[in-house]
């Protein structure tokens, strides 16, 4: 029962970022339904999306998501907010009353690391920016052309429910001493296993990452690989909305690998 509430309240956390999200997304179709207009707002995507990132919140890499599916923004702004997005470290820190030079640290390596590499994508990867909303509704049957706030609604209610059912099967079986023990056994491997981790749509990955730092178990490459991919339940709606299934790996291999290497060169510096 406390697994099935705990999920429940992590859920409901989310659904004022989805319901917004949803009502954005059916504005952005009236309003900037061509590709001009999209590539106008995208202009700052990356830095807009490191920046939202940082904020502790995980519904900012759900919103990114939903997003990028309807092609409302870029692969580099949606990498972006995945990189710089680390679901409970933020507050555990704070709670730990951990130097306020540490977390400084920790937010603008994270910032710097989703801004660059979000510009670097959009740069290489050029994306085919137009409304992708009539596919979404015509897959969820969610009657947009009954009104936006009825639409908005059926889209939120049925991504939540998916969001529950997942929270409550990872809250079950997932074990955080089997997390701590996977990553501090191997100090060499460590960035690499930390990335794993952080790839776990559930807030234990990047609660367990944060406490291995602070408890100085792993060092801060370490630290910051498995915070760069903790982008919370980001990655599970982004497989769950997008068809194409090949791209959806590409851009979870990518956030893995870019992490990884980013905290062996960090562990070596």
């Amino acid at each position: 029962m406390h697994t099935v509430i705990h999920s429940l309240e992590d859920t409901l956390k989310l659904i004022p970022f989805l319901f917004i999200s949803f009502i954005l997304m059916e504005l952005i179709e009236h309003k900037f339904n061509n590709k001009k207009k999209l590539k106008k707002i995208n202009k700052f995507g990356p830095l807009a999306g490191a920046t939202l990132g940082l904020i502790p919140q995980c519904g900012f890499s759900v919103v990114a998501s939903t997003f990028y599916v309807a092609r409302v923004i870029t692969l580099g702004t949606l990498f972006s907010i995945y990189l710089s997005t680390s679901d409970e470290m933020l507050p555990l820190l704070i709670a730990n009353q951990v130097g306020i030079s540490i977390i400084i640290k920790i937010l603008f390596t994270k910032f710097i690391l989703g801004l660059s590499f979000g510009i670097i994508v959009d740069l290489i990867y050029k994306n085919k920016l137009k409304n992708n909303i009539d596919d979404i509704c015509e897959k969820t049957n969610c009657h947009c052309e009954k009104g936006i706030i009825k639409s908005s609604i059926i889209h939120t209610l049925k991504i939540s429910l998916f969001i529950l059912i997942i929270n409550i099967i990872l809250n079950f079986i997932i074990d955080k001493d089997v997390l701590t023990n996977f990553i501090s056994n191997s100090r060499i491997l460590s960035p690499i296993l930390s990335s794993i981790i952080g790839l776990i749509p559930n807030c234990a990955s990047s609660i367990v990452i944060t406490e291995l730092y602070i408890q100085e178990i792993i060092p801060f490459g370490s630290c910051i690989a498995g915070l760069l991919t903790s982008s919370g339940l980001g990655l599970l709606v982004l497989f769950k909305e997008n068809k194409n299934l090949k791209e959806n790996i590409i851009i979870l291999l990518t956030l893995v690998l870019f992490s990884s290497v980013c905290g062996i060169v960090l562990n070596i510096i």
